[in-house]
Order: structure tokens, then C-alpha cells, then sequence
């Protein structure tokens, strides 16, 4: 790939493009500036402002209580961070579910406000409709299926999807409904592999797994996650890339440790004045 095509925004007909090839998309969340622009220049090509903010910036202990304006400032980080990969804004619980109307407003204010370039709904059910109605609009969507975490407590908690026939069913109906609305890819979570080897034969749009199996179009990892920075329990599926939590506990602790022993600030961590500068002030503060 040349530097110009890979400084070159990506769209949808690039996702597409890369699932007729069998080349993996690579999508991970971000939720603030700077690891917008980490995921910038490890060349990553999809970026999710997820609701699982909630959990990992915002210390909720679902997903359920964040709200639009709390997503939208996240959301807006991550913009002004990126430049190639596309942007997906999640669209918070209650944010959607009760009508069409509601639902292309949310959608049109992640669009306008954040700038994002698709947006991502949860289930199936009458958030196909909801689908079908943003899409409509003008606002390329995401639907998300399997574990859904807004819908948790109903689910029965966060475990896997799909492992009898009838659940798995289920899945795969409620991804092809959301493909037929007229979403431009499907993330599917926590479900068996054979469900994943299944469904993704029968889409014709870009399949990204988490906890999916390798069979899918591509993958996404919350970045907290995959960056050992969140300190709950990780789930089945996640790989951990860094220890970031463990070197920041270290690097803080350092710099505590320096600056209780007076070892930190050291003079070549201050400013001074030029000798008769110095001199002067003295004089001056004398004759006061």
C-alpha cells in the first residue's frame, strides 16, 4: 500500500472491499484523544467510542447509566485524535429504543456534533426498525448482536450467546434482519465459533467478532482491555497486549516515593533567574 493510499480516510466500500479480499479488519474502542491517536499510528481501521466507557473511564458499573452528552465529549475526543480510521459512535441506552423519531435524532447528533461516520445500536427486535429508520436518514449504522451489554440483565448476565440451536438461531436471525434494515456491518459478541462460521457465510456486510471465533471479517477489543489498563475481571476472549496499569502503579509510585525523600524536584527540573536579576529582586524587596 502506497503512504498516500494509507493516509487516505477510510469508507465503507474499503470495509467491504477488504471482507471480498479476506483481508481481517482491525477495530478497537478509544475514548479520549491521545489513544485516538495511538490507534491513528498503529494503523488500526475502525475506532468505537463505546458505551463501555461507562465502565472503564466513567467508574459506572454498567453500561446503562452513561448518558448522550457524556458519550458525545468522548466521542469528540477521539475525532480531533484521527484522520484515516473510521469512527463509530455508540448510541447510549434509552437513547433509541422508544421510536424511529428518537432514534435518528440521537444518530444525526453523533453525526453532527462528534462527527462520526456510522453509529452502533444493540439487538435485534425493534431496533431493526430503529435500524431501518437511521439508515434511512442518511447515517450508516452498526448493529450489534449476541451479548449485548445495554440488555445484560435480561440476557442473564454477561456470558455467551447462542450455545443451544434454538439461541443460536436466534443470533443469526436477528444479524440478517439488521443486514436487511440496511446496516453496513454487524458486531457480534460472545457467541460459540460455529455460530460465527455460520453466520458470517450467509452476510454479505463486514462481521466484526469480539469473543466470536477467528472466523469472523474482522475483530475489536475495548482498549482497556487489551491494554491491561482496566482492573476488573476480564472476559474469556480477551488477550492482554501491555501491563499499562501495572507500569503507571510503578511510575506513580516512583515519583511519590522522590518527592517525599526530596529527590524530586532536582535542580535540573527547575528555572532560574540570571545572577543580577537575582541580586536586583533582593534590592527591590529591601526597599519596600
Amino acid at each position: 500500500m502506497s503512504a498516500q493510499a494509507a493516509a487516505r480516510p477510510l469508507g465503507l466500500g474499503d470495509l467491504a472491499a477488504k471482507k471480498e479480499a479476506g483481508e481481517p479488519i482491525v477495530m478497537v474502542t478509544a475514548y479520549d484523544h491521545p489513544s485516538a491517536q495511538v490507534a491513528e499510528e498503529a494503523g488500526v481501521d475502525m475506532v468505537l467510542v463505546g458505551d463501555s466507557a461507562a465502565m472503564t473511564v466513567l467508574g459506572y458499573d454498567s453500561t446503562v447509566p452513561v448518558t448522550i452528552d457524556e458519550m458525545l465529549m468522548l466521542t469528540r475526543a477521539v475525532r480531533r485524535g484521527l484522520s484515516r480510521p473510521l469512527l463509530v459512535g455508540d448510541l447510549p441506552f434509552g437513547s433509541y429504543e422508544a421510536s424511529d423519531s428518537l432514534a435518528v435524532q440521537t444518530a444525526q447528533r453523533f453525526v453532527k456534533e462528534a462527527g462520526c461516520d456510522l453509529v452502533k445500536i444493540e439487538r435485534g427486535g425493534t431496533t431493526v426498525d430503529r435500524a431501518r429508520a437511521i439508515v434511512a436518514a442518511g447515517i450508516p449504522v452498526v448493529g450489534h448482536v449476541g451479548l449485548t451489554p445495554q440488555s445484560v440483565t435480561a440476557l442473564g448476565g454477561y456470558r455467551a450467546q447462542g450455545r443451544t440451536a434454538e439461541a443460536a438461531l436466534a443470533v443469526i436471525d436477528d444479524a440478517l434482519a439488521l443486514q436487511d434494515a440496511g446496516c453496513a456491518l454487524i458486531v457480534v459478541e460472545a457467541v460459540p465459533s460455529e455460530v460465527t462460521a455460520l453466520l458470517v457465510e450467509r452476510l454479505r456486510i463486514p462481521m466484526i467478532g469480539i469473543g466470536a471465533g477467528a472466523d469472523a471479517d474482522g475483530q475489536v477489543l475495548v482498549w482497556h482491555d487489551l491494554l491491561g489498563i482496566y482492573d476488573g475481571p476480564a472476559a474469556k476472549f480477551v488477550k492482554r497486549y501491555a501491563d499499562v496499569r501495572a507500569a503507571s502503579v510503578a511510575g506513580v509510585g516512583a515519583y511519590a516515593r522522590e518527592v517525599r525523600s526530596g529527590e524530586y524536584p532536582a535542580p535540573e527540573h527547575g528555572y532560574g533567574m540570571p545572577a543580577e536579576e537575582a541580586a536586583r529582586l533582593k534590592e527591590l524587596l529591601t526597599g519596600r
